[in-house]
């Protein structure tokens, strides 16, 4: 080659280098926007607050508004299509006998994660005999709990003891009851460390005595058909967020994520409320076919439905099988 072509052929390769570098980069696809209500505060909701502070919902190509609402409002909400998930799980099982066809998608509590609380002096739960207990809305899962709670005592609720609807959080309960209006409360953590270090006494932790799953979400058969690959998404990447909280590896960053969430300053209070958790954690969001069915007859029950309702009804686990495969080993 002739030398005199040689500055010709380094200025063409150095304006195709600069021509390179200087292209615009491929585009981001957008994220797509959704909404999830939450009728909880509850602790029982940490591995989808860990999956969206982790960022696990946009790998996934999600933007995800997390709702905190009342559980009637999620559930009105939900029903008007104003959201696109609910964690009411109570209301989504409730949808079969109200012709509107929805399913639970995912469970991530296996255990319940409430105490019964009662006042200092009552100190044995036959106690508890022509009182008062706070509950929460009518069908909510404290109220449910608190009917198992009572009958597990050998209390009849309604009869030996009156459950008041208390509609609210763990919190307002826990004022009712240092209020006197109540002789004791389902209280879910940590509003049930904070009532015993005041003094009160915790007759027992639900957790211990039933298995009644809580704290996932569902949507839609319109939205599963609709949009099967969307929602897929949204289960792996809340099985990620599970995954994360039950690594004893990601302790403290779970720790974290839960004192950042709920405002939580005190470390010690904050490693109670994650050991309360983790005693009832559905490792890998495994449930069994039979404490599926039970949530379902407790809240059918308690909701005064005389309909029976069957788990395939309510529930559909595909999206969390194909997840499962993808990321448990």
């Amino acid at each position: 080659m002739s030398r005199r072509y040689l500055p010709v052929l380094c200025c063409i390769g150095v304006l195709a280098i600069d021509s390179w570098l200087c292209s615009p980069a491929p585009a981001q696809p957008a994220l797509k926007k959704l909404r999830l209500g939450i009728a909880a505060t509850s602790v029982g909701f940490l591995p989808i607050y860990a999956a969206h502070q982790k960022g696990f919902y946009r790998d996934e190509g999600i933007d995800l508004e997390i709702i905190l609402m009342s559980l009637a409002a999620a559930n009105n909400a939900f029903f008007k299509g104003e959201i696109e998930y609910s964690a009411g799980l109570t209301g989504l099982a409730l949808a079969a006998t109200r012709n509107y066809p929805a399913k639970i998608l995912i469970f991530t509590i296996a255990k319940p994660l409430q105490s019964f609380v009662s006042r200092k002096e009552i100190r044995e739960p036959r106690d508890l005999k022509g009182k008062k207990v706070a509950g929460s809305s009518p069908g909510g899962s404290a109220t449910i709990l608190a009917y198992q709670a009572l009958k597990h005592f050998g209390l009849e609720p309604g009869k030996d003891v009156q459950v008041l609807p208390m509609g609210g959080s763990g919190a307002g309960r826990l004022a009712v009851l240092e209020q006197g209006v109540v002789d004791a409360a389902l209280l879910s953590v940590p509003e049930n460390i904070i009532a015993v270090n005041k003094g009160y006494n915790e007759l027992i932790f639900l957790g211990d005595v039933v298995s009644f799953p809580q704290n996932g979400f569902g949507t839609s058969v319109a939205r599963i058909q609709q949009q099967p690959d969307e929602v897929y998404r949204m289960v792996r990447a809340t099985l990620r967020g599970l995954q994360f909280v039950s690594d004893e590896g990601n302790r403290e960053q779970a720790r974290d994520v839960m004192m950042k969430q709920w405002r939580v300053s005190d470390q010690k209070l904050a490693a109670e409320m994650l050991g309360y958790l983790k005693r009832g954690l559905a490792k890998d969001a495994v449930i069994s076919p039979q404490a599926v069915q039970y949530f379902i007859d407790l809240t059918r029950e308690t909701s005064n439905v005389t309909q029976t309702i069957s788990a395939t009804q309510v529930v559909d686990f595909s999206f969390l099988e194909k997840a499962r495969k993808e990321l448990v080993r």
